[in-house]
Parts: C-alpha cells; structure tokens; sequence
C-alpha cells in the first residue's frame, strides 16, 4: 500500500533558513530513497520553488507566499496549506519546522526541533508572542511530534505537555555533504585576510542563545595567537557582536555551502559555545571531516558528540579559553580526538533518519503499510 505525504516547507528561504534547510533539503532524497512506493509532494514558498523544483524528484506545489516574511507565511500556512494539501489528494501531512495548520483537514505530523524559546525567548525578539502560540497548537494538533534529540523531547514534555508516548525521536543525518575540491586553506585565508594563525572556527546564528560574546572574549583571553571565523547571516544581534570583537575575528556573512566546507576542513578546532540546542547540526559538519571540536557541557551535544569532544561550562569564560587552548596546543590529542570524530559521524546518517521518520508516518496514520523494516 503506497503512502501519500505533503512537506510543509513554507519557512524555507535558500540559504538563509540554516539547519532548517538542511533537514528538508536531505530529508526529502532519503524518504524517497528509502520507499520506493512512497509519493512526496512539497507545499514551498516563492523563494523556495525553483531550487526545489529543480533539485528534487518529489512533486512541487507553488504557494503565493514569500517566506521571508513570517507574517504572510503564516496566514498562508494557516488558509492556502490545507486547501493544497486537500486539492493535491495527500494522505498525511508532515510540517518541518516546528508550526502547522489548525485544521489541516487530513492527519499530520510536525518536526518540533527543539523550544529554546520558552528559556531564551529574548530569541525570537518581537515574533515571540507568535511562536508561543503557534508551537503549543502545532503539538494539540498533530497526531504525532518528530524531534531531534532525547533533550528536546524532554522539553516538548516538560513545555508543551505532549504526552512522551506521541513524541518520535528522529536525529539528523550529518548535515552538510562533503562536497569535491574545496577551497583550500591558503585559498580561504587569503580571501578572508585570516592570516597565518591557527583558525578557530564556530558556525551559529547571532542570536542570544548561542553564546558568541562569551566565545569572542575568551578567544580574546587565549595567550596562543588564534583567529575566530564566524560565517552566517546578518541578524539585529550581530552590530553588539562586533563592537565587543577585537582583531582576532571575522564576521564572514553569509558563505555558500563550497566555501563552508572548505572552512571546517581548514579549522584547527570547531567550537560551539551554544546555552541551549535541539541538536546541533554544525557538530557533526565538523567531525564529519576529522575536525576536532569542543562545545557546551549540555545534555543534546553529548548526544551528538559522545567521546569524541572536549566540553566547557558555557557560562565560564576562562573554562572556553582553556578547552580552546589545549585544542591548539596539543597536536596528539588533535589527533586522537579527529580519529573519534570520524567514527562519531559515521554513527549517524540521513538514511537512518528517513527509517525513522517513516515510522512515525506509519504510527500516524494507523496501518500497517510500512511496518516491515521499521522499529
């Protein structure tokens, strides 16, 4: 028995929707990849139509809607979503980022990725009345929840009061691929004028929660001479950044993806200082490629890390500067620690993610049609 699906993918903006791109955008080849029978239909924005057209095998429903502004996003998610998903004849539908439609008019499932903002809400600056309205119906409305990580889960729990048996725990694959003939080293640090130091390198959005000011200061504390990379867009957070960066760093702005990877392969040590992640995605990026990394001594990047990382307290500047300099100052545990990345990595994968999302279809819609091969 085949399965009809609609992706809600209305928040997606190429190239400026981060982790929330690269779920849909690896996501959909896996589902299609790992059912034969399954049939796909995506519900886009204008700015997403003809990248996902032009990349994806799966059917691609045009709405008139800009994404980038959320405003409109929503109302169209809210009225012109289920009229398309009822028109396109979908037997679930499963919305990607975290919001869905009161009355979809068939059965769904929604990725909550994680609800920083009931702890950060400074976060979601004045859309946070929003989100705390549109999440929690998201949850009262879905038949199931698909999340990232076990801390998340225990969130969507704790905050939304989601019964844990209606919660699905599906973690990513490992995020950006590897693609041929990256930048070289040389290549990126003349172009970014990075020097000759060793390169530190985070990759987070400027917001509150991920901690950068405290990772700029302790970089700014370290006696080895390092430079601090920081690509990624623009938000109204960065202009305090930049007053508190010294000379040791580089706001990059947006980077595509060729030059990303070029990136964590010329870092010396990946670091992620965040306070709160539903997963944390630029992890694995890096280990994927041997990159060592140290991060935040939070419960999620345990999760994705496992051994193969050196954690700080994210709240103690002189614990980040020490952690990074014991990264740059000793070449055997670089070299132990890249050995474990690797394996890490491996240890997860969009194929694994696509079985586990399909289970939560199945567990959604009630038949039996999917359970050979599921957990």
């Amino acid at each position: 028995m085949s399965l009809h699906v609609g992706l809600n993918v209305l928040h997606l903006v190429p190239g400026e929707t981060g982790g929330g791109e690269t779920y849909v955008r690896q996501l959909v080849p896996a589902l299609l990849e790992a059912r034969e029978d399954l049939r796909l239909t995506l519900f886009a924005g204008g700015e997403a139509y003809p990248v996902l057209s032009a990349e994806c095998s799966a059917a691609v429903v045009r709405l008139p809607v800009q994404a980038r502004s959320r405003v409109l996003r929503v109302a169209a998610e809210q009225s012109l979503l289920p009229w398309a998903v009822r028109r396109a004849g979908v037997d679930l539908l499963h919305n990607t980022l975290n919001t869905a439609p009161a009355l979809p008019g068939v059965p769904q499932v929604t990725t909550i990725h994680d609800v920083i903002y009931k702890r950060f809400p400074e976060t979601a600056g004045r859309l946070n009345a929003g989100v705390r309205l549109l999440v929690p119906l998201a949850a009262r409305r879905s038949r199931r929840v698909v999340t990232v990580s076990h801390a998340s889960k225990e969130d969507i729990v704790r905050f939304l009061g989601v019964p844990p048996e209606r919660v699905d725990v599906v973690p990513n694959g490992p995020g950006l691929a590897q693609g041929p003939d990256p930048p070289s080293p040389a290549e990126l640090r003349q172009r970014f004028d990075l020097g000759d130091a060793p390169v530190v390198l985070t990759v987070a959005a400027k917001r509150p929660h991920k901690n950068l000011g405290r990772l700029i200061e302790a970089v700014g504390r370290l006696e080895t001479e390092a430079m601090l990379v920081v690509p990624g867009f623009e938000t109204q957070f960065e202009a305090k950044l930049e007053r508190e960066a010294g000379r040791r760093v580089r706001f990059l702005g947006w980077v595509d993806d060729h030059t990303l990877d070029g990136l964590y392969r010329a870092a010396t040590c990946f670091v992620l200082p965040s306070l709160a992640e539903g997963f944390g995605l630029p992890i694995l990026e890096a280990m994927a490629r041997a990159t060592v990394v140290a991060c935040s001594d939070i419960r999620v990047l345990h999760e994705v890390a496992g051994d193969a990382a050196l954690y700080f307290d994210p709240f103690d500047i002189g614990s980040i500067a020490e952690t990074i300099r014991r990264l740059l100052t000793d070449g055997e545990l670089r070299r132990q620690l890249g050995a474990r990345a690797a394996q890490q990595a491996r240890s997860f994968s969009w194929s694994a993610a696509a079985m586990g999302t399909l289970a939560c279809y199945q567990r959604a819609v009630g038949t039996e049609a999917y359970e050979s091969g599921y957990p």
